[in-house]
């Protein structure tokens, strides 16, 4: 394997059961030490070799040499009044990516980011104003959780544990799938973090290819960032609709409901005061999604600086979830978590030093216009 001749150590944190099988094969080593690391790893959150004491003293010797355990670093820890937590973790020298922490009842939700900006430019979202830089590799995705789970217990943390965890940080997940998907493998082996199929969940924009790639390769729970009910509003509020148009995009989300029967794919919908939330734009949502297994989380708009977007007031945002539910669609209207710490939904900025628009221009998205009037 090319860790044990690469200058560079292996970061364990990244590899996947079968990974780190490989990995281990390649020292000479039986297949049960993969399983004690892995163990060792996330379920004890070691993150050195010499806690590891059931592996032979030469065998940590030795893996201190060409591996490691190494978590990205905490640059900056914020929190919200209303418990949210945001971390800004440091993933190189230049680059930080946020992650977030929502502690509501029983349940704890990890937002994790899967890119170093986005190269999308949703003309609502915080994360496209700030560019684009690079992927994030397996061992980064998985390292925000790692590191958030170790900081919470370290800490005695007397809220809920982290039992859900939703790609929906900074970053289009599904332009980075060859990363994510052994990340996502990780949350649900038991020899990871043993979280359920239903408790992942997997936000995009609306790449065509990956979801139906996605559905083959490790089928999570899907969330889809639709927030228009035609193609000429969402050419503007999600320019990659240039590329996937909605009945393409709608296509794929059934294909992928095919692939996990009896599991709703999730449809994301901010609410833009005079742009996307008037009674007609949600009798055309709900005729768009008619005979999908849909649910729709209707996002009060967060505003970040520079933007010229307002809030839908909450009298139109309840007025548009009666009439989808009317319609006989799921709704529900998503409560503002973290906003006073710039830790909501489409808030997330990190620190990047993009190079967005060369990649843009290379996948054939355009960045949009803000609407006017909006």
């Amino acid at each position: 394997m090319s860790g044990t001749t690469n200058l560079q150590p292996t970061n364990l944190l990244g590899l996947p059961r079968e990974g780190m099988r490989e990995f281990f094969a390649s020292l000479g080593e039986k297949p049960f030490r993969a399983t004690q690391v892995l163990k060792w790893i996330h379920h004890r959150h070691a993150s050195s070799f010499d806690a590891m004491t059931d592996l032979g003293k030469s065998l940590r010797a030795r893996l201190d040499t060409i591996a490691e355990i190494r978590p990205p670093a905490v640059a900056a820890d914020r929190t919200s009044t209303d418990g949210t937590r945001k971390w800004l973790f440091a993933i190189d020298s230049r680059n930080c990516v946020e992650t977030v922490y929502i502690p509501d009842g029983h349940r704890g939700t990890l937002c994790v980011s899967s890119q170093v900006g986005c190269a999308l430019n949703c003309t609502f979202c915080a994360t496209a104003q700030q560019g684009f830089n690079r992927n994030l590799d397996a061992a980064e995705i998985v390292g925000q959780l790692w590191a958030a789970r170790r900081l919470l217990a370290e800490e005695g943390h007397e809220g809920p544990d982290i039992t859900n965890v939703v790609l929906m940080g900074m970053g289009e997940p599904l332009l980075n799938l060859d990363n994510v998907v052994p990340a996502l493998e990780l949350m649900l082996d038991d020899l990871g973090f043993g979280l359920a199929r239903k408790r992942v969940t997997l936000s995009t924009a609306g790449v065509v290819p990956g979801i139906r790639a996605l559905a083959l390769r490790c089928p999570v729970s899907l969330a889809v960032s639709l927030h228009a009910p035609d193609d000429a509003l969402r050419d503007v509020l999600v320019p990659i609709n240039r590329t996937y148009p909605i009945d393409m995009l709608l296509a794929a989300c059934r294909e992928f409901a095919d692939a996990l029967p009896r599991q709703k794919i999730t449809f994301e919908y901010v609410m833009l005061d005079a742009v996307n939330d008037t009674p007609e734009h949600a009798r055309r949502l709900a005729r768009r999604l008619s005979g999908l297994p849909a649910k729709v989380n209707l996002i009060p708009f967060n505003p970040f600086p520079g933007i010229r977007y307002r809030r839908s007031p909450a009298v139109v945002v309840d007025r548009f979830r009666d009439i989808l539910m009317a319609a006989g669609v799921i709704t529900i209207t998503r409560k503002t978590r973290g906003d006073d710490i710039d830790a909501a939904c489409g808030q997330l900025a990190g620190r990047v030093t993009p190079r967005s628009r060369r990649v843009a221009r290379r996948r054939g998205v355009q960045a949009a216009p803000v609407l006017q009037g909006a």
